[in-house]
């Protein structure tokens, strides 16, 4: 069943709109961003399920946004994305690099856990925004950042010894 795009820009484009000016800091870019978001989502709605919708379109507004970086051939730094636009102008070795320490942080995570990450790590929401975006309690957003982030250091200190 192919999902309803309309809803999907009513209920989620608002967030779909800030990923993308938090990533390309020009609101005339963003606004492009956010309508290619929902163009690619219109071209693609039969092959789409309706699982995870903030996440599919937090990767789809991250991933325009970055072509679009690339495309313009920018290398501004951008406050707390330096490492996103790192990765996407990065050459093949560097990005295989990325992908595999990202894979190690998110490799177990669900995809929810993942965009509640980008939502208050990268884009700076707090508890109740990401709570409200994804459906779930505060309590519980709270407790599934706080075990990644337990779990990233973990992993942090074993790469030290």
């Amino acid at each position: 069943m192919a999902i309803d795009v309309a809803e999907f820009y009513r209920r989620y484009g608002p967030m779909v709109l800030r990923r993308c000016r938090r990533l390309l800091c020009d609101e005339q870019e963003a606004q492009s961003a956010m309508q290619d978001v929902f163009v690619n989502l219109l071209q693609n709605q039969d092959r789409l399920t309706g699982e995870a919708p903030s996440s599919l379109l937090y990767r789809m507004a991250t991933n325009v946004c970055l072509n679009k970086i690339r495309a313009a051939g920018r290398r501004r730094e951008l406050a707390g994305d330096e490492v996103l636009v790192q990765i996407a102008c990065a050459d093949d070795e560097s990005r295989s690099l990325a992908r595999a320490v990202l894979d190690a942080i998110f490799g177990g995570e669900t995809e929810s856990t993942r965009a509640m990450a980008v939502m208050h790590y990268v884009d700076g929401m707090t508890f109740q925004e990401v709570a409200r975006e994804v459906g779930m309690s505060v309590s519980g957003v709270r407790k599934r950042l706080r075990l990644l982030s337990e779990r990233v250091k973990v992993m942090d200190k074993g790469g030290e010894g």
